[in-house]
Protein backbone atom coordinates (compact mmCIF):
# COMPACT_ATOMS: atom_id res chain seq x y z
CA UNK A 1 0.00 0.00 0.00
CA UNK A 2 1.27 3.06 -1.05
CA UNK A 3 2.13 6.45 0.82
CA UNK A 4 -1.62 8.21 -0.29
CA UNK A 5 -3.14 5.39 0.31
CA UNK A 6 -2.24 4.86 3.51
CA UNK A 7 -3.33 8.47 4.36
CA UNK A 8 -6.42 8.46 2.76
CA UNK A 9 -7.01 5.25 4.80
CA UNK A 10 -6.42 6.85 8.04
CA UNK A 11 -9.04 9.09 7.03
CA UNK A 12 -11.50 7.37 5.86
CA UNK A 13 -10.96 5.14 9.80
CA UNK A 14 -10.40 1.92 7.85
CA UNK A 15 -9.17 -1.19 9.45
CA UNK A 16 -6.04 -2.85 9.29
CA UNK A 17 -6.32 -5.88 6.25
CA UNK A 18 -5.88 -9.11 7.36
CA UNK A 19 -2.00 -11.21 7.49
CA UNK A 20 -1.08 -13.42 4.55
CA UNK A 21 1.40 -15.90 4.72
CA UNK A 22 2.57 -18.30 2.44
CA UNK A 23 6.06 -20.33 1.95
CA UNK A 24 8.88 -19.85 -0.95
CA UNK A 25 6.73 -21.53 -3.42
CA UNK A 26 2.57 -22.25 -4.11
CA UNK A 27 1.56 -25.56 -2.28
CA UNK A 28 0.37 -27.06 -5.73
CA UNK A 29 4.26 -26.63 -6.77
CA UNK A 30 5.00 -29.60 -4.64
CA UNK A 31 2.12 -31.52 -4.97
CA UNK A 32 2.45 -35.24 -5.86
CA UNK A 33 -1.58 -36.48 -4.82
CA UNK A 34 -0.07 -38.61 -2.29
CA UNK A 35 0.80 -41.07 -4.89
CA UNK A 36 4.83 -40.76 -4.56
CA UNK A 37 5.28 -39.71 -7.90
CA UNK A 38 7.83 -36.67 -8.55
CA UNK A 39 7.08 -32.84 -7.26
CA UNK A 40 5.04 -30.73 -9.55
CA UNK A 41 7.60 -28.82 -11.90
CA UNK A 42 5.61 -26.57 -14.14
CA UNK A 43 8.10 -26.36 -16.96
CA UNK A 44 8.18 -29.80 -17.47
CA UNK A 45 4.42 -30.29 -17.17
CA UNK A 46 4.25 -27.81 -20.23
CA UNK A 47 6.99 -29.46 -22.07
CA UNK A 48 4.16 -32.91 -21.74
CA UNK A 49 1.59 -31.49 -22.56
CA UNK A 50 1.50 -28.04 -24.53
CA UNK A 51 4.58 -29.18 -27.10
CA UNK A 52 3.85 -33.11 -26.68
CA UNK A 53 0.59 -33.94 -26.21
CA UNK A 54 -1.98 -32.77 -29.53
CA UNK A 55 -5.17 -32.76 -27.08
CA UNK A 56 -3.94 -30.92 -24.65
CA UNK A 57 -2.14 -28.06 -27.36
CA UNK A 58 -5.90 -28.52 -29.37
CA UNK A 59 -7.90 -27.92 -26.34
CA UNK A 60 -5.69 -24.76 -25.44
CA UNK A 61 -5.72 -23.19 -28.43
CA UNK A 62 -9.83 -23.95 -28.67
CA UNK A 63 -9.72 -21.38 -25.73
CA UNK A 64 -7.09 -19.10 -26.14
CA UNK A 65 -7.70 -18.70 -29.58
CA UNK A 66 -11.79 -18.45 -28.67
CA UNK A 67 -11.22 -15.32 -26.46
CA UNK A 68 -8.42 -13.80 -28.61
CA UNK A 69 -11.05 -13.56 -31.65
CA UNK A 70 -14.10 -12.70 -29.41
CA UNK A 71 -15.80 -9.62 -30.43
CA UNK A 72 -15.47 -6.82 -27.82
CA UNK A 73 -17.98 -4.41 -26.34
CA UNK A 74 -15.49 -1.11 -25.45
CA UNK A 75 -16.76 2.39 -24.85
CA UNK A 76 -13.37 4.06 -25.22
CA UNK A 77 -11.45 3.42 -28.67
CA UNK A 78 -8.32 4.35 -27.29
CA UNK A 79 -9.07 1.60 -24.39
CA UNK A 80 -10.13 -0.69 -27.40
CA UNK A 81 -6.85 0.18 -29.24
CA UNK A 82 -4.35 -0.92 -26.20
CA UNK A 83 -5.92 -4.27 -25.57
CA UNK A 84 -6.23 -5.30 -29.33
CA UNK A 85 -2.27 -4.07 -30.16
CA UNK A 86 0.14 -6.36 -30.25
CA UNK A 87 3.37 -6.58 -28.21
CA UNK A 88 6.45 -8.19 -29.56
CA UNK A 89 4.43 -10.10 -31.82
CA UNK A 90 2.10 -11.69 -29.04
CA UNK A 91 -1.67 -11.23 -28.45
CA UNK A 92 -2.63 -9.81 -25.06
CA UNK A 93 -5.99 -11.67 -24.83
CA UNK A 94 -4.69 -14.78 -26.58
CA UNK A 95 -1.28 -14.91 -23.57
CA UNK A 96 -3.77 -14.36 -20.59
CA UNK A 97 -5.96 -16.79 -21.30
CA UNK A 98 -3.06 -19.40 -21.79
CA UNK A 99 -1.28 -18.41 -19.30
CA UNK A 100 -4.74 -18.51 -16.50
CA UNK A 101 -5.32 -21.98 -18.20
CA UNK A 102 -1.42 -24.20 -18.21
CA UNK A 103 -0.05 -21.74 -14.68
CA UNK A 104 -3.23 -20.15 -12.62
CA UNK A 105 -2.11 -16.95 -13.26
CA UNK A 106 -1.45 -14.03 -15.61
CA UNK A 107 0.38 -11.20 -15.10
CA UNK A 108 -0.04 -7.48 -17.29
CA UNK A 109 3.01 -5.02 -17.32
CA UNK A 110 1.54 -1.59 -17.96
CA UNK A 111 4.16 0.17 -20.20
CA UNK A 112 3.80 3.78 -19.97
CA UNK A 113 5.09 7.33 -21.58
CA UNK A 114 6.46 10.37 -19.72
CA UNK A 115 3.26 11.72 -19.24
CA UNK A 116 2.31 8.48 -17.42
CA UNK A 117 -0.17 7.17 -20.22
CA UNK A 118 -0.70 3.80 -20.02
CA UNK A 119 0.84 3.16 -24.24
CA UNK A 120 1.82 -0.82 -24.01
CA UNK A 121 0.25 -3.60 -22.56
CA UNK A 122 2.68 -7.02 -22.27
CA UNK A 123 1.72 -10.30 -20.77
CA UNK A 124 4.98 -11.67 -18.27
CA UNK A 125 5.71 -15.10 -18.00
CA UNK A 126 3.74 -16.51 -14.86
CA UNK A 127 6.75 -19.02 -14.28
CA UNK A 128 9.09 -16.53 -13.69
CA UNK A 129 7.08 -14.21 -11.56
CA UNK A 130 7.44 -14.00 -7.86
CA UNK A 131 5.37 -11.99 -5.40
CA UNK A 132 7.29 -9.74 -2.73
CA UNK A 133 5.25 -9.30 0.06
CA UNK A 134 4.75 -6.56 2.37
CA UNK A 135 5.18 -6.97 6.28
CA UNK A 136 1.48 -7.74 6.41
CA UNK A 137 1.65 -10.56 3.77
CA UNK A 138 0.03 -8.25 1.20
CA UNK A 139 1.69 -8.02 -2.39
CA UNK A 140 4.17 -5.05 -2.55
CA UNK A 141 6.17 -5.94 -5.67
CA UNK A 142 7.01 -8.64 -7.86
CA UNK A 143 10.32 -10.02 -9.03
CA UNK A 144 10.86 -11.31 -12.74
CA UNK A 145 13.54 -13.45 -12.74
CA UNK A 146 15.36 -14.81 -16.06
CA UNK A 147 18.41 -16.88 -15.67
CA UNK A 148 21.01 -15.03 -13.19
CA UNK A 149 18.61 -11.19 -14.11
CA UNK A 150 15.79 -10.39 -12.32
CA UNK A 151 13.90 -7.21 -12.19
CA UNK A 152 11.54 -5.93 -9.66
CA UNK A 153 8.45 -4.33 -10.80
CA UNK A 154 6.37 -2.33 -7.70
CA UNK A 155 2.61 -2.74 -7.41
CA UNK A 156 1.71 1.06 -7.72
CA UNK A 157 4.51 3.86 -9.25
CA UNK A 158 5.55 6.83 -6.94
CA UNK A 159 1.51 8.41 -8.25
CA UNK A 160 -0.08 5.48 -6.88
CA UNK A 161 -0.71 4.16 -10.62
CA UNK A 162 -0.90 0.18 -10.77
CA UNK A 163 2.54 -1.13 -13.12
CA UNK A 164 1.21 -4.29 -13.23
CA UNK A 165 -1.76 -6.32 -13.05
CA UNK A 166 -2.27 -10.00 -11.68
CA UNK A 167 -4.97 -12.14 -12.73
CA UNK A 168 -5.24 -15.22 -10.91
CA UNK A 169 -7.98 -18.72 -10.75
CA UNK A 170 -8.93 -19.88 -7.33
CA UNK A 171 -6.65 -21.49 -4.90
CA UNK A 172 -7.71 -22.35 -1.62
CA UNK A 173 -4.78 -23.13 -0.41
CA UNK A 174 -2.67 -20.33 -1.82
CA UNK A 175 -2.87 -16.39 -0.33
CA UNK A 176 -0.45 -15.20 -3.39
CA UNK A 177 -0.93 -17.57 -6.76
CA UNK A 178 -3.86 -19.13 -8.16
CA UNK A 179 -4.55 -22.64 -9.43
CA UNK A 180 -3.97 -23.56 -13.32
CA UNK A 181 -5.75 -26.11 -14.86
CA UNK A 182 -2.36 -28.03 -15.92
CA UNK A 183 -1.42 -29.51 -12.92
CA UNK A 184 -5.29 -31.53 -12.68
CA UNK A 185 -4.41 -32.70 -15.80
CA UNK A 186 -0.88 -33.55 -15.77
CA UNK A 187 -1.28 -37.50 -14.95
CA UNK A 188 -3.72 -37.91 -17.45
CA UNK A 189 -1.34 -35.72 -20.01
CA UNK A 190 1.12 -38.47 -18.64
CA UNK A 191 -1.05 -41.25 -19.27
CA UNK A 192 -1.76 -40.36 -22.71
CA UNK A 193 1.60 -39.66 -23.49
CA UNK A 194 2.93 -43.35 -22.29
CA UNK A 195 -0.18 -44.72 -24.58
CA UNK A 196 0.70 -43.25 -27.39
CA UNK A 197 4.39 -44.38 -26.92
CA UNK A 198 3.80 -47.61 -26.18
CA UNK A 199 1.91 -47.60 -29.59
CA UNK A 200 5.01 -46.62 -31.81
CA UNK A 201 6.98 -49.14 -29.78
CA UNK A 202 4.96 -51.65 -30.77
CA UNK A 203 4.56 -50.22 -34.49
CA UNK A 204 8.60 -50.23 -34.86
CA UNK A 205 7.84 -53.86 -33.60
CA UNK A 206 6.20 -55.15 -36.70
CA UNK A 207 2.94 -54.28 -34.64
CA UNK A 208 3.75 -57.53 -32.75
CA UNK A 209 3.80 -57.88 -29.09
CA UNK A 210 7.78 -59.61 -28.20
CA UNK A 211 7.58 -63.07 -27.71
CA UNK A 212 10.25 -65.73 -25.03
CA UNK A 213 13.07 -67.88 -26.28
CA UNK A 214 12.51 -71.22 -24.75
CA UNK A 215 15.62 -73.22 -23.99
CA UNK A 216 14.73 -77.31 -23.93
CA UNK A 217 18.02 -78.56 -22.05
CA UNK A 218 16.97 -82.30 -22.01
CA UNK A 219 19.85 -84.09 -20.04
CA UNK A 220 22.18 -81.31 -20.55
CA UNK A 221 22.89 -78.69 -18.30
CA UNK A 222 21.15 -75.22 -18.96
CA UNK A 223 22.56 -72.16 -20.69
CA UNK A 224 25.59 -71.06 -19.06
CA UNK A 225 26.14 -67.05 -18.04
CA UNK A 226 28.52 -66.55 -21.50
CA UNK A 227 25.54 -68.33 -23.78
CA UNK A 228 22.88 -66.20 -22.46
CA UNK A 229 24.64 -63.13 -22.95
CA UNK A 230 25.78 -63.83 -26.33
CA UNK A 231 21.94 -65.04 -27.15
CA UNK A 232 20.66 -62.14 -25.43
CA UNK A 233 22.93 -59.60 -27.37
CA UNK A 234 22.66 -61.12 -30.89
CA UNK A 235 19.13 -61.09 -30.42
CA UNK A 236 18.91 -57.55 -29.71
CA UNK A 237 21.27 -56.74 -32.49
CA UNK A 238 19.61 -58.53 -35.27
CA UNK A 239 15.84 -59.22 -34.61
CA UNK A 240 15.16 -56.04 -32.60
CA UNK A 241 14.21 -52.25 -34.07
CA UNK A 242 11.80 -51.76 -36.75
CA UNK A 243 14.69 -52.38 -39.32
CA UNK A 244 14.52 -55.82 -38.46
CA UNK A 245 10.84 -56.24 -38.42
CA UNK A 246 10.01 -59.85 -39.93
CA UNK A 247 13.82 -61.00 -40.10
CA UNK A 248 13.25 -64.91 -40.02
CA UNK A 249 15.32 -66.36 -36.71
CA UNK A 250 17.40 -69.45 -37.18
CA UNK A 251 17.78 -71.09 -33.75
CA UNK A 252 19.90 -73.59 -32.94
CA UNK A 253 18.99 -77.06 -31.16
CA UNK A 254 16.95 -76.55 -28.05
CA UNK A 255 15.63 -73.45 -28.80
CA UNK A 256 12.00 -72.94 -29.36
CA UNK A 257 10.49 -69.45 -30.02
CA UNK A 258 7.15 -68.86 -28.68
CA UNK A 259 5.34 -66.51 -29.56
CA UNK A 260 3.02 -63.95 -27.04
CA UNK A 261 -0.29 -62.47 -27.91
CA UNK A 262 -1.93 -59.51 -26.27
CA UNK A 263 -4.26 -60.47 -23.09
CA UNK A 264 -7.69 -58.43 -23.13
CA UNK A 265 -6.12 -57.16 -20.24
CA UNK A 266 -3.18 -55.89 -22.77
CA UNK A 267 -5.79 -54.51 -24.76
CA UNK A 268 -7.17 -51.67 -22.27
CA UNK A 269 -4.62 -49.67 -23.26
CA UNK A 270 -6.78 -47.84 -25.88
CA UNK A 271 -9.58 -47.75 -23.73
CA UNK A 272 -7.35 -45.94 -21.27
CA UNK A 273 -5.75 -43.25 -23.97
CA UNK A 274 -9.44 -42.57 -25.31
CA UNK A 275 -10.23 -42.35 -20.91
CA UNK A 276 -7.01 -40.34 -20.42
CA UNK A 277 -7.75 -37.69 -23.20
CA UNK A 278 -11.65 -37.23 -21.61
CA UNK A 279 -9.98 -36.32 -18.70
CA UNK A 280 -7.75 -33.77 -20.48
CA UNK A 281 -10.74 -31.98 -21.97
CA UNK A 282 -12.64 -31.67 -18.84
CA UNK A 283 -9.62 -29.98 -17.15
CA UNK A 284 -9.20 -27.85 -19.73
CA UNK A 285 -13.49 -26.88 -19.46
CA UNK A 286 -13.56 -28.45 -23.60
CA UNK A 287 -16.25 -30.88 -25.03
CA UNK A 288 -14.63 -33.70 -26.20
CA UNK A 289 -16.29 -33.57 -29.23
CA UNK A 290 -15.10 -30.49 -30.19
CA UNK A 291 -11.90 -32.59 -30.24
CA UNK A 292 -12.37 -35.31 -32.77
CA UNK A 293 -12.61 -38.78 -29.70
CA UNK A 294 -14.64 -41.11 -31.29
CA UNK A 295 -17.28 -43.25 -29.88
CA UNK A 296 -18.43 -39.51 -27.18
CA UNK A 297 -21.93 -38.98 -27.91
CA UNK A 298 -22.00 -36.51 -25.05
CA UNK A 299 -23.99 -33.42 -27.35
CA UNK A 300 -26.46 -34.02 -29.94
CA UNK A 301 -24.00 -32.29 -32.32
CA UNK A 302 -21.27 -29.63 -33.00
CA UNK A 303 -23.67 -26.89 -32.84
CA UNK A 304 -24.29 -27.57 -29.21
CA UNK A 305 -20.88 -28.43 -27.77
CA UNK A 306 -19.51 -25.61 -29.61
CA UNK A 307 -22.81 -23.48 -27.42
CA UNK A 308 -21.67 -25.28 -24.41
CA UNK A 309 -17.55 -24.31 -24.90
CA UNK A 310 -18.39 -20.38 -24.90
CA UNK A 311 -21.33 -20.44 -22.46
CA UNK A 312 -19.40 -22.64 -19.63
CA UNK A 313 -15.64 -21.54 -20.87
CA UNK A 314 -14.93 -19.31 -22.80
CA UNK A 315 -17.13 -16.02 -21.46
CA UNK A 316 -16.06 -17.16 -18.15
CA UNK A 317 -12.56 -16.83 -18.26
CA UNK A 318 -12.90 -13.87 -21.07
CA UNK A 319 -15.06 -12.23 -18.57
CA UNK A 320 -12.87 -12.62 -15.89
CA UNK A 321 -9.55 -11.24 -17.75
CA UNK A 322 -12.06 -8.42 -19.29
CA UNK A 323 -12.81 -7.77 -15.59
CA UNK A 324 -9.55 -7.28 -14.34
CA UNK A 325 -7.79 -5.65 -17.45
CA UNK A 326 -10.82 -3.05 -17.31
CA UNK A 327 -10.01 -2.81 -12.88
CA UNK A 328 -6.37 -2.56 -13.73
CA UNK A 329 -6.87 0.60 -16.42
CA UNK A 330 -9.52 2.67 -14.31
CA UNK A 331 -7.26 5.12 -13.43
CA UNK A 332 -7.12 6.11 -16.92
CA UNK A 333 -10.34 4.79 -18.30
CA UNK A 334 -12.51 5.53 -15.70
CA UNK A 335 -15.94 5.11 -17.26
CA UNK A 336 -14.75 2.89 -20.20
CA UNK A 337 -16.64 -0.07 -20.52
CA UNK A 338 -14.48 -3.74 -21.76
CA UNK A 339 -17.00 -6.71 -22.29
CA UNK A 340 -17.50 -9.49 -24.96
CA UNK A 341 -20.63 -8.61 -27.31
CA UNK A 342 -22.90 -11.33 -27.06
CA UNK A 343 -25.07 -10.22 -29.93
CA UNK A 344 -22.06 -10.67 -32.22
CA UNK A 345 -20.82 -14.24 -31.19
CA UNK A 346 -21.64 -16.79 -33.76
CA UNK A 347 -22.47 -19.29 -31.76
CA UNK A 348 -24.65 -17.66 -29.47
CA UNK A 349 -27.01 -16.54 -31.96
CA UNK A 350 -29.75 -18.61 -31.48
CA UNK A 351 -30.30 -18.14 -27.98
CA UNK A 352 -30.10 -14.17 -28.66
CA UNK A 353 -31.99 -14.91 -31.44
CA UNK A 354 -34.73 -16.97 -28.73
CA UNK A 355 -33.86 -13.85 -26.13
CA UNK A 356 -34.97 -11.17 -29.14
CA UNK A 357 -38.32 -13.33 -29.95
CA UNK A 358 -39.63 -13.54 -26.46
CA UNK A 359 -38.92 -9.89 -25.16
CA UNK A 360 -40.84 -8.51 -28.21
CA UNK A 361 -43.70 -11.04 -27.37
CA UNK A 362 -43.88 -9.43 -24.17
CA UNK A 363 -46.95 -6.82 -24.92
CA UNK A 364 -47.15 -5.97 -21.31
CA UNK A 365 -43.49 -4.09 -21.26
CA UNK A 366 -42.27 -0.82 -22.71
CA UNK A 367 -40.27 -0.06 -25.35
CA UNK A 368 -37.61 1.33 -23.01
CA UNK A 369 -38.09 -1.90 -20.39
CA UNK A 370 -37.55 -4.37 -23.42
CA UNK A 371 -34.17 -2.08 -24.49
CA UNK A 372 -32.92 -2.28 -20.79
CA UNK A 373 -33.49 -5.95 -20.79
CA UNK A 374 -31.70 -6.62 -23.71
CA UNK A 375 -28.86 -4.00 -22.84
CA UNK A 376 -29.73 -1.63 -25.25
CA UNK A 377 -29.40 1.94 -24.22
CA UNK A 378 -32.90 4.01 -23.79
CA UNK A 379 -34.07 5.92 -26.52
CA UNK A 380 -33.34 9.42 -26.63
CA UNK A 381 -36.62 11.97 -25.96
CA UNK A 382 -37.96 13.66 -28.96
CA UNK A 383 -37.98 17.26 -29.10
CA UNK A 384 -40.81 18.49 -29.64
Amino acid sequence: MSFLQTLAAAFKGARARVPLARGFASPWFFADGGGHGLPYDYGRAVKRAYLENPVAQRAVRLVAEGIAGAPLRVSDPALAALVAATSAGQALLETLAANLLLHGNAYVQVMKDARGHPVELFALRPDRMQVIAGADGWPAAFTYRVGEKSLTIPLLDEDALPDLIHIRHFHPADDHYGAGCLAAADQAVAIHNAAARWNRELLDNAARPSGALVYDAGDAGGLTAEQFDRLQAELSHAFAGPANAGRPMLLEGGLTWQSLSLSPADMDFATLKAAAARDIALAFGVPPMLLGLPGDATYANYREANRALWRLTLLPLAGKILAALAEGLAPWFPEAQLAVDLDRVPALAEDRERLWAQVSGAAFLSDDEKRALLGLPAQPEKTP
